[in-house]
């Protein structure tokens, strides 16, 4: 079962919080911007917009400090902290990068950073153990490239929760996989998907056989009948999230709209690697945009965009939902999952939200709709941690901003 670890907040962190609460927030998709037109943008004045367009950051995506950690990756066989670089580039939900490292020579312990928990959004804490699992997995993907070998350790303090792992590093002959080369390649793609590029069978097995995780299993939703009982079930957990006022609060916590924000913070979910079009980005860096406009933009986009052309969706399993040592399992399982679907061209995008109302579910006491609606889709004693579409790219998918290795190292 998992460890006690309960998240904790200072008190200068809550007031981050409370205010980012009070602020117009911007949804997932940061929607089809609904009542900004061209004629909005005349009124408005073309000396203004430019001012506030280059004060937003329109012209200056994924440029600046807060996107330098993605240049930053390559080897470097003699500094352990060339592995940490590599971590801080893993997968992770609402981008809140919940981990520590502690570097010396030959070891890198890996902390969980409670602080940096999702609220109502993660009650159980399972996507801050996924997320640090897929930091776990880029140290041992990127071990071999600085001429190491990475032996893993989950769990080896039984008196601290929060220590996740202890990664023994052992001198090795450097070598390089596309995996590892992936590593900056790698993003969450929210765009549509090719529909006219599916993916076979034969195509599913090789990302399957990437996933050799223990008490871990990839199921496939591949027929009609399973893509449209997996996906109505996910609009239907959109829209428990969004009825959901605690939920609607924690989650906008995690958006960063203003740029200067955006380079400061380092972290956060923000309009660029958002899904939409160029121009809905740059409107939304200049025109707030409300909350249930933004609502109703995530709602849409999982609706009519990411559900309806995915290629597939898959879920990756295990027994015990509670347990803290599977779920990191989990998080190596899809950051390995992932890159291999990088090296292949293919895409993929967390769609979580029914996960995310089961925590919810179980932390409430709530009547178990989604516990019972997902368990019918899924082998028997098995339970989703971790769920996702994917298909061939058609468009680019922009980077996340991210905190450098220097930050996120334990003194």
């Amino acid at each position: 079962m998992t460890p006690d670890r309960t998240p904790t907040k200072s008190r200068h962190d809550q007031k981050e919080q409370d205010d980012q609460k009070g602020r117009t927030s911007t949804r997932r998709s940061f929607l089809k911007v609904a009542g900004i037109s061209v004629g909005t943008l005349a009124i408005a004045g073309a000396a203004g917009l430019t001012w506030r367009a280059v004060d937003g950051g329109v012209f200056a995506s994924g440029t600046g400090e807060a996107f330098a950690a993605w240049a930053e990756a390559g080897p470097d066989a003699h500094d352990a902290l060339g592995l940490v670089r590599a971590a801080v580039l893993a997968a992770n939900a609402h981008n809140a990068q919940p981990w520590q490292f502690r570097v010396a020579d030959n070891r890198i312990d890996v902390f969980a950073d409670t602080t940096r928990n999702l609220g109502t959004m993660d009650p159980l804490l399972r996507e801050m153990d996924v997320s640090l699992g897929c930091a776990i997995e880029n140290i041992v993907v990127a071990a071999p490239v600085n001429g190491k070998t990475a032996t893993v350790t989950l769990l080896p303090d039984p008196a601290d929760p929060t220590h996740v792992a202890r990664i023994d590093l052992q001198a090795a002959e450097a070598s390089v996989s596309p995996l590892f080369t992936a590593i900056t390649g790698r993003h969450t793609d929210r765009n549509g998907y090719d529909l006219t590029r599916p993916v076979g069978a034969a195509e599913l097995a090789l990302l399957s056989a990437a996933v050799d995780a223990p008490e871990t299993e990839l199921v496939w939703f591949t027929t009609p009948a399973e893509k449209d009982a997996f996906g109505a079930l996910t609009v239907r957990a959109t829209e428990a999230i969004i009825a959901d006022p605690q939920q609607v609060a924690d989650d906008a916590a995690w958006y960063r709209t203003d740029w200067h924000e955006v380079q400061s913070k380092k972290d956060g979910i923000t309009i660029d690697p958002s899904g939409q079009s160029e121009f809905i980005r740059a409107v939304s860096k200049v025109i707030p945009v409300s909350t249930a406009q933004n609502n109703a933009g995530w709602l849409a986009g999982t609706r009519d965009s990411q559900i309806p052309t995915a290629a597939a969706f898959g879920a990756l399993l295990v027994r015990d939902p509670l347990d803290t040592g599977q779920r990191l399992s989990v998080g190596r399982a899809w950051q390995r999952l992932h890159l291999s679907m990088t090296v292949d061209g293919l895409r993929a995008q967390p769609l979580c939200q029914i996960p995310e109302r089961i925590d919810r579910e179980r932390s409430t006491g709530l009547n178990p709709d989604f516990s019972d609606a997902l368990a019918a889709l899924l082998p028997a004693g098995r339970h989703a941690i971790m769920t996702f579409r994917i298909g061939y790219p058609t468009g680019e998918a922009l980077p996340s901003p991210r905190r450098p290795a220097r930050e996120v190292v334990l003194s």
